[in-house]
């Protein structure tokens, strides 16, 4: 028996259980692709491609962080836009001082927060 991140994998006759398991194992969604990105008056613009599916799968929101992943502003998605691809929505978010790239993180109702951030230039 070998312990390979959560799952056992047997040496013996039982050996193939290990791909049924990951065979079954639901496949997760793509999160939401930043397309573009603007920033003025303190108003961020973002637009966004998923391919939501209604209600029981859709984009629900972007934020905008610092490097370090400190969080300056959501913006909550809070309908689905199954027909609407890509689509743009603004958040008036402070950046502060001296700040010269921040990053934009998105988030769908099934996965929720991606890992991967879109970097964005404010000069």
């Amino acid at each position: 028996m070998i312990w390979n991140g959560g799952l056992v994998l047997y040496d013996g006759p039982m050996k193939y259980l290990s791909f049924l398991l990951l065979a079954a194992t639901p496949a997760f969604a793509d999160a939401p692709v930043v397309e573009a990105v603007t920033y003025s008056g303190g108003s961020f613009s973002v637009s966004l491609s998923h391919p939501d599916t209604g209600w029981d799968h859709y984009a629900d929101g972007w934020r905008v962080e610092l490097a370090d992943g400190t969080i300056l502003g959501t913006r909550v998605l809070a309908h689905p836009h199954v027909n609407e691809q890509p689509f743009t929505r603004s958040s008036q978010i402070i950046v502060p001082e001296g700040v010269d790239e921040v990053f934009v993180r998105t988030s769908n109702n099934v996965d929720g927060w991606a890992d991967e951030t879109t970097p964005f230039a404010l000069n």
